[in-house]
Parts: C-alpha cells; structure tokens; sequence
C-alpha cells in the first residue's frame, strides 16, 4: 500500500500498485466490484493486453529482438539489427540473432534499443508548481517584471508551505512523468526536509514510482528540519543495502551557513556530496577556497558551475570531480553562461538534469538539442569570426552525456548507463517509425535532433516493464492527476498566491 491507499476502502485499487501482468484479471475484479474504471486505468488494460504471454514473469528470460541497438558500450558496439536478451534484472547478452527459445519475445522492430537517459539534478518537490515561473530568472534584480523569481517565490514561500503529503505526490507524479520520457534513472534534490516527516514523505514518494532513484538529502527550514544531522538515521532505514533501485546523495549547499557538517555527513557516510555552483549566488570565492584546501574529491557533484574562476575549475578536474549541466535553465533563469566547453576541455565527468519544471520540461530530448545545439553555435562563431575553435560536438556525444556520464556522476556506471552484459537492464525502445522520425538513416541523429517524449515507446527498469506501446503501467495516472492539483490548490492558498492562467 501506498500513502494514497484508503483503508476505509479496500476495494479501490492501490493507484501504485496495479499489476498489469494480470491486467484483465484486475479489471474483471474492478467490474464485479462496481468500480468504473478510469480512462487512464482502461488504457492501460487494453494495451497490457498485447504484452506476450508470461512477459515479466520471474525465471523467464526476455530476448528484445531485432531493433536498431545504441548499447553506448565501444567494446560491445552498436547494431543495425540486434538483440538484448535479459534474465531477471539483468543484461545478459547484446548482439545478433542471438538464440534463446526459452525467452518471451519482444519485437523491436523499428525501435531504437538503447540505455535509459539519467537526470543528475531534478527538483521534482516542484511538479505542481509546473510553468508557474515559466518566464522568471533566478534572483530578483530589482525590476518589476522580475518580482516574481526562483529563489523568493519558488524556495522561500511556496516550499516553506508543503506538508509532507504534498512532498509525496510530487515526487510520485514528477517521477512517473520522467518515466514516461524515458528518464529511467534520477537525483532528486528536495530541498524540502522541513521535517523528518517530509524526509520520509519524499523516500516513498520515489520509491513508489519503481524506477531507479538517488535520493539528495538537501536542507530545510523550520522548527523541526533535522538537517544534515538526520542523514544517518534516513542511510540506515532507508539506503543500507547496495543492492536495491535507490541509493542516497547528500546536499551539500556552501552558500549556507553550516555546509562544513553536511560534507563531513556524507564523507562519513560515505556517499557522494552534491551542490549547486552558481556565481549568482557569490560563491566563487568560497569555492576556490574549498578548492585549495583541497576539500574536493571524486565524491562530489557540482550543479551548473557556472561563473566559477579558472582556478576553481582546475581544482574541481583535478580532484575528479563531476559536472552536472542543466543547459536550457542555465540560458533561461540567468544563472549564467552554460560551460560546456570548459568541461570538455577539461575531460571532466559531465552529464546533463533538468533542473526546475516549475520553468523547463523536464524531457531529455529538450536537455540534448539545447546542449548540442548550444555548443556547436559557440563552435561556429569562431570558426566564422576567423579563430581558433575546438570540435563540435556530435550528437552521440550528447547521448553519452545523457547516459554513461549521469551513471559516471551517480557513481552507478557499474550498473547503468549502456547495454552492458552483467549491468541491470534499464532499457528504452524508442519509435523510429513514428511520423516525425521515419525514414531512419542515423541513429544518434535520430534521437538527438528529431525525436520527442513520445516518441518513448516501452522502458525497462531492471527488466520490469513500465511502459508498453506508448502507454505507462502500473499507475491510476487520472486518480494522482487529481492528488496532484489537491495539492496545487492548497500551496497556492497557502502561500497567499493568486493562481492566474495568463499572468
């Protein structure tokens, strides 16, 4: 059962839990009951019921046959037509006509075959709160038509009013939605632990979506935040086994007082240290500080690092540090110039989020075309103003980015990120005959320059199916629709904000 389950009606199908391998066993039983199902639940019957038989069953092994394989692996190479055969979680074999009679069969024909995109920064606490700052930058500057900002409006009224059941569905719906997009894997940074409580509400919340998740520990605010000294407590209940779909991040946030406890949790702990790194925000000096002191390590995470010194950057590469970008935030909210080629330049670990969907889609076809094209318009200038340039950027490049790179700075590369025999199978089938995509003539071009969200056709997450022909499973997507806007109404009121459609 999940948060949303009501035991005072037993009969209402738990909305996380549906069981589409007995789809129309679930639907008769709705019937008999006197329950109408909802269009979402009804959509989802009838397209579970073309999945093949015994698909998804545990010790049957599933063989994805004859789809344009992208396995991001060089030593296992890429395919015109190819299979991926998985047994249980796992990837156990990618190559051609590869036999196996005792496999379920799933037709790829047409589809693209290749590992699930990875989003290393994602405030999915906000999912309500969806375009409500959709024309707003990061601070305000004084102009009135920038009254309206992230950090005032977004971090410091709205999240100050969530009650740990708003933290739930947002984190489920964000979640699901992501899934849908073929985001199979995520780091959510909730800056919402006003409480355990909220802490709890969040876990849930990301383990009841069923996809691969780390959780990022960041602050709160209030009475009761127990910031960062409740880590241990959420490690140890929660993150204790290597082995599962979620692992935990610690916030490590050094425009706030106090971030010197928060590193020495996660260090003691021994999880990676994720940050924001935003010259907005006046951080440059203790950054490069940090930097000399030689406090930067393998472990940490820098978000965005933009308007950060030369020397700063040599320490963060030095150290082996990651660097997630969020390139279309970046350009929108004014956070500063995207650094893309200064992480190239650099040969650091990169990888690419989403950011804040009360602004941006969190998609990542939109998180590749913007990076791509931003580069190579940077690239091209040189090149037309008569200077030295570096190499544009390919768009399999911005696919490993998508991938390997958000496995490389989740430090899952050993488990995600390619189509790698012995790593778990989070796969995605994408349509490569869909209107806006046919004829297919290149395959990272394909999903780089033409493909959208729907063109996600089925998504494997550990070799469970999520999504089928289109369609996600698993969930009353109409019933948390409307938890959702529940929730959206009572954070408007409560935080004295007038919902206008057309403001």
């Amino acid at each position: 059962m999940c948060r949303l389950c009501n035991p005072k009606t037993p009969e209402l199908p738990c909305p996380t839990r549906r069981d589409f391998i007995k789809a129309s066993a679930v639907a008769g039983a709705a019937a008999t009951a006197g329950i109408t199902a909802t269009g979402s639940v009804a959509a989802q019957d009838a397209v579970a019921s073309t999945m093949p038989q015994g698909l998804g069953q545990a010790g049957r092994k599933t063989l994805i046959k004859g789809g344009a394989v992208l396995s991001m692996d060089d030593n296992v190479g890429n395919f015109a037509v190819g299979d991926v055969l998985i047994d249980g979680t796992k990837i156990i074999e990618v190559g051609v006509n590869i036999n196996a009679s005792d496999a379920v069969v799933v037709d790829a024909k047409g589809k693209v075959v290749m590992p699930g995109f990875v989003d290393t920064h994602h405030h999915q606490f906000e999912t309500a709160l969806r375009s409500q700052l959709a024309d707003g930058i990061l601070v305000n500057d004084g102009r009135p038509g920038n009254e309206q900002n992230y950090y005032e409006t977004i971090l410091q009224k709205f999240s100050m009013v969530y009650r740990p059941e708003d933290v739930y569905i947002n984190e489920l719906f964000g979640s699901i939605a992501q899934l849908d997009a073929g985001v199979t894997t995520v780091m959510d940074v909730s800056q919402i632990h006003h409480s355990p409580e909220h802490s709890d509400a969040a876990i849930e919340g990301l383990r009841d979506a069923g996809r691969r998740s780390v959780f990022g520990y960041f602050e709160g605010w209030g009475d009761r935040a127990k910031y960062p000294q409740d880590a241990a407590r959420i490690k140890e209940q929660y993150f204790s086994s290597s082995d599962q779909l979620m692992t935990m991040v610690m916030g490590g946030e050094i425009y706030l007082p106090g971030y010197e406890a928060a590193w020495k949790a996660g260090r003691d702990l021994d999880i990676p240290i994720a940050l924001h790194v935003v010259g907005t925000f006046g951080m440059q000096e203790t950054f490069d500080a940090l930097g000399a002191d030689g406090k930067f390590g393998p472990d940490n995470i820098f978000i965005h690092m933009t308007g950060m010194s030369e020397n700063g950057w040599k320490y963060a590469a030095d150290a082996g540090a990651h660097v997630s970008l969020a390139v279309p935030i970046e350009m929108h909210m004014r956070h500063g110039t995207p650094p893309i080629q200064t992480a190239i330049d650099l040969g650091m670990s990169t990888s690419l989020s989403t950011d804040v969907e009360c602004t941006m889609t969190a998609d990542f076809f939109t998180q590749m075309r913007s990076l791509v094209t931003l580069q190579r318009m940077f690239v091209n200038e040189k090149a037309l103003s008569g200077e030295e340039y570096p190499e544009l950027m390919s768009t399999l490049d911005a696919i490993r980015m998508a991938t390997m790179g958000g496995a490389e700075g989740l430090k899952l590369e050993s488990k995600i990120g390619s189509l790698t025999p012995g790593k778990d199978a989070d796969i995605i089938l994408l349509d490569a005959e869909a209107i806006n995509v046919a004829p297919l003539n290149n395959v990272p071009g394909a999903v780089v320059t033409l493909m959208e969200r729907n063109n996600v056709d089925t998504v494997f997450v550990a070799g469970q199916v999520k999504k089928w022909k289109g369609q996600l499973l698993g969930f009353d997507i109409d019933r948390l629709r409307g938890e959702l806007e529940a929730s959206r109404d009572y954070l408007f009121q409560a935080a004295g904000v007038e919902r206008n459609l057309f403001s």
